[in-house]
């Protein structure tokens, strides 16, 4: 039975998507028959060479060489190389438009507003890197940032990049730990931060956790504060030194030394959650992100020179990757720092509006509590240029796909997109010439062979599994730092499934084929010996007016698994034997019987990472006794006190 469609492109918007002309020119040049996007993705995952060589055609990637190879060891995951020939850089290809239209238009809370064009982007990038070469800074040094999402973050990275060096990143309400978990693991010689930041009205300074800092890293030759909160900030209690200006100052703007450096040389250093032990750092390449995110915007986000590109994103979650590589495809950056329901849950509407916004992206998190909080845009906000609304971080509920269409826009395409900071990317995401069903992903990714095993391995469509991709592809990470004999990368990923990538999502493949999520498998519950997806339970929970937000764990009891349920409710309401009574029918009549948890408790917070995302591991941790290995990856670790020794978990 297929899911209810909620909105169609017309058909003018289908013959002029990116994505339409795309798969008419492979047909013309490639000379096969694609009569649709099924057709496409099946040539896509069948000719891998063929596909991603027409991607580098079209997406206009600009290389020294791209070499006559374009896949070895295509059986070896890992190990499988595409374009090992190949010779570029990722900043030049970010940097391709040099004119006065408009790169960047940032606003820091309602402190700060601030617009650079492409030319004055490429000259900002010019004066960091050449300041940047003459501290010594070289190919293959790391290059800290300790930045909010501003400009100054971008031309730092695109700096780095158009070197060699490798960026890597944090946001600045990350706390000391934090920092030193990552950054302490990778050794950065130059450090880039700010004096403080905005968030909520209020202004943090962050020199003191700054000294706490780099008192542990003594790998940074050189720290370069940007003047955020105040004019001019005194760095002098900081080692080593200089505001963002006296660094700059003396390099004029020009032409930038762009390195031609293999496909995969790294270019982004990313971390894992972290939240059962120090966070592993992933390590990413330049053609891998590059063709991936061309891909990813130009087909499946229909991107275009000159739109407005927004992602509510920090620099502590792999989405501002994502979105600082809308420059390839000649887009405006949309930024915007501190918190998105302050003065109310209306500013991002504003900025939309203000910015003539056409890709709006988010997290779950964020819509769901638009919509319980009563926010209808729809009727306060014009967003007449708004074409897509994309979502990650947790799988959409089929509830806020409805409220998106009824109190955002009623023309938009809505996509629900899920990969992870592993890949940089998506596994499956949206689809700009595909109609939008009601609680599903819209359809899997060009060029990504996913498939859904059984507990045996065997592919099925139509029913719960792992997901797989069973093919290598460009955006794999070339492993992880510190691991010389890629142990670690190894068994993060191909112990389950040998040669296969094992991703850790619990889904399920439509007929329509399209995906629906049920949640982490590592956080699948198994009452019974049932699997359960934790998702399942949470889309009929907060049905309930009364629940804000909710988690969900397995605990061990009696030899077995029971399910229990944990809620935060609306400010002043207490859970009662009604709200318990009425939680449980709406599981079972919504769910299964299976479903019902055997115990619901009322918190008053939920631990989550600093990416946003609910940390269920954590908690089951907790309740079982056992400690939780790294607290400072969460972004609120005193919610776990409420979750210990509370006599209803104890047996």
């Amino acid at each position: 039975m297929t899911t209810e469609v909620l909105w169609t492109p017309t058909v003018d918007r289908v013959a002029d998507a990116n994505l339409t002309r795309f798969r008419e020119w492979v047909a013309a040049t490639r000379g096969v028959d694609l009569p649709d996007y099924r057709g496409l993705h099946a040539w896509s995952v069948e000719d891998m060479e063929g596909f991603w060589t027409a991607l580098w055609d079209y997406g206009g990637v600009i290389a020294e060489t791209r070499g006559s190879r374009v896949l070895i060891d295509r059986d070896k995951m890992p190990g499988a190389q595409f374009f090992p020939d190949a010779r570029l850089n990722f900043a030049q290809n970010l940097l391709r438009r040099r004119d006065d239209g408009i790169a960047i238009i940032f606003w820091g809370e309602d402190k700060v507003r601030r617009t650079l064009t492409f030319a004055e982007l490429h000259d900002q990038v010019s004066r960091t890197e050449k300041a940047m070469r003459a501290m010594g800074v070289a190919a293959g040094d790391r290059v800290g940032g300790y930045l909010p999402n501003m400009p100054e973050a971008v031309i730092a990275m695109l700096a780095t990049t158009s070197i060699g060096a490798i960026w890597s990143s944090a946001s600045p309400d990350f706390g000391v730990q934090g920092v030193l978990d990552r950054f302490g693991q990778i050794e950065p010689k130059l450090l880039v931060t700010v004096d403080g930041y905005f968030y909520g009205g209020k202004t943090f300074d962050i020199r003191d956790k700054l000294t706490e800092i780099l008192g542990s890293l003594p790998s940074v030759e050189r720290t370069v504060v940007v003047p955020y909160t105040t004019a001019s900030p005194d760095v002098s209690s900081l080692p080593n030194a200089m505001t963002w200006d006296g660094f700059l100052e003396g390099h004029g703007t020009g032409e930038i030394r762009f390195a031609q450096l293999p496909f995969n040389h790294p270019i982004y250093i990313m971390y894992s959650s972290g939240t059962t032990g120090v966070p592993k750092c992933i390590v990413h390449s330049a053609g891998g992100a590059l063709l991936q995110h061309l891909k990813e915007h130009r087909l499946h986000c229909d991107i275009r020179p000159d739109d407005r590109v927004f992602y509510f994103t920090t620099l502590g979650w792999m989405m501002w990757n994502w979105l600082v590589s809308a420059l390839a495809s000649e887009a405006t950056l949309l930024l915007y720092d501190g918190n998105p329901f302050h003065p109310d849950g209306n500013v991002l509407f504003d900025f939309a509006d203000a910015a003539d916004m056409t890709l709006f992206g988010t997290s779950a998190k964020y819509i769901d509590a638009l919509h319980k909080q009563g926010y209808r845009p729809a009727d306060t906000h014009k967003l007449t240029a708004l074409r897509a609304m994309t979502s990650t971080g947790s799988p959409l509920v089929p509830e806020s796909f409805d409220y998106v269409y009824d109190g955002i826009k009623r023309d938009l395409q809505l996509a629900s997109i899920s990969g992870g900071t592993d890949l940089l990317s998506c596994f499956a995401l949206g689809n700009p010439v595909l109609p939008v069903r009601r609680g599903e992903l819209q359809c899997l990714a060009l060029g990504m062979k996913v498939e859904v095993f059984d507990d045996e391995a065997r592919p099925v469509r139509g029913e719960k599994g792992e997901l797989v991709c069973t093919a290598p592809f460009p955006p794999m990470p070339i492993g992880f730092w510190n691991d010389p004999d890629g142990q670690k990368y190894h068994d993060a990923y191909f112990s389950r499934f040998p040669n296969i990538w094992c991703h850790g999502d619990y889904v399920e493949l439509t007929e329509t084929d399209g995906m629906v999520i049920y949640g982490r498998s590592d956080a699948t519950l198994n009452p019974g010996g049932v699997r359960i997806g934790t998702a399942e339970i949470y889309r009929q929970v907060e049905k309930l007016p009364e629940v804000v937000e909710s988690m969900v764990i397995g605990q061990d009891w009696e030899g077995d698994v029971r399910v229990v349920l944990f809620v935060v409710l609306k400010p002043g309401l207490s859970l009662d034997d009604d709200l318990i009574r009425r939680i449980k029918v709406q599981i079972r009549q919504g769910a299964s019987p299976r479903h019902v948890p055997a115990a619901v408790l009322q918190v008053t917070d939920i631990p989550r990472t600093k990416s946003g995302k609910i940390t269920e591991l954590a908690v089951r941790d907790v309740v079982h006794g056992r400690p939780v290995k790294n607290k400072e990856a969460l972004a609120n670790p005193e919610a776990l006190a409420q979750f210990a020794g509370r006599p209803e978990l104890q047996a």
